[in-house]
């Protein structure tokens, strides 16, 4: 089986939260989709800065779940620009069975809230 790295899981998330973005008509300034580098998103909306955290989330994990102390490290970061911070978790899990790791060779699920205001 090809479990999917780290890297891919955050593609996959990265992917969610653009197309919704996109939808939501924010203009993108920045993306970041390295792994582990904060934040992924810088995005405009209505003359509206915004700092967006993206997290891929496995099962069991609840994709809703954030760190609270990064989070206001982040958020203290973003008001330095009269940014808005957001966080959205993407919960990716196994299709046929949500035990199994998200791999290349077997569908997956998604478990996407939206943004979440910090």
């Amino acid at each position: 089986m090809n479990k999917l790295s780290k890297q891919e899981l955050h593609q996959l998330a990265m992917n969610v939260v653009g197309k919704d973005l996109e939808e939501k008509g924010y203009e993108f300034l920045g993306v970041n989709s390295e792994f582990q580098k904060d934040p992924q998103f810088v995005a405009l909306k209505n003359k509206k800065l915004s700092f967006v955290i993206v997290r891929a989330i496995t099962y069991p994990e609840n994709p809703t779940n954030y760190d609270p102390v990064f989070m206001e490290t982040m958020k203290t970061h973003a008001s330095k620009f009269n940014a808005k911070t957001f966080f959205t978790g993407v919960g990716i899990a196994n299709k046929e069975d949500y035990e199994l790791p998200v791999s290349s060779e077997h569908d997956y699920v998604i478990n996407y809230k939206g943004l979440q205001l910090i």
